[in-house]
């Protein structure tokens, strides 16, 4: 690990290849690349998606994804993280926190009244991480898979 500071940018079209390995590592499963590509090129021109990612020697390091959308029971804009994650050799050095920061203050200028993450059960790590950073457990999430065909 480099002691130089991390560069926190709005993720490329060049950026898809390193994400896409990211979110496989993320997932714990290969994603099909060309769907992942289609909904990435397709997010990237959304006023309300927002990607960055932290490089380190030109070298991508950790990614964050927020999407802000408008809710009835809020009666204005909520932001959701949907993915973050930091290659394990550049953990617990500030790159979380500096992707988290960098995100918060994209979202708050757009007047969002929260924002949200939702993070699988068995990440405590990620969890202890997001409390660190101010959110709350104040919510269950519930989900039905659907099966492809």
């Amino acid at each position: 690990m480099t002691t130089e500071r991390p560069l926190v940018r709005d993720a490329a079209e060049s950026d898809k290849t390193v994400l896409y390995q990211m979110l496989c590592e993320l997932e714990g499963q290969v994603i099909n690349y060309e769907d992942f590509c289609r909904v990435y090129q397709r997010n990237r021109s959304s006023d309300y998606i927002f990607y960055f990612v932290a490089e380190v020697k030109s070298v991508v390091v950790g990614m964050i994804s927020c999407h802000i959308q408008g809710l009835l029971h809020h009666a204005g804009l909520v932001a959701e993280i949907q993915e973050m994650y930091v290659l394990p050799p550049y953990r617990s050095h500030g790159i979380g926190k500096m992707l988290m920061q960098h995100v918060i203050e994209a979202v708050e200028t757009l007047g969002v009244s929260q924002i949200e993450v939702t993070s699988r059960a068995h990440r405590i790590d990620a969890h202890r991480f997001y409390e660190r950073e101010g959110f709350e457990k104040s919510h269950v999430k519930l989900v039905r898979y659907f099966t492809s065909t």
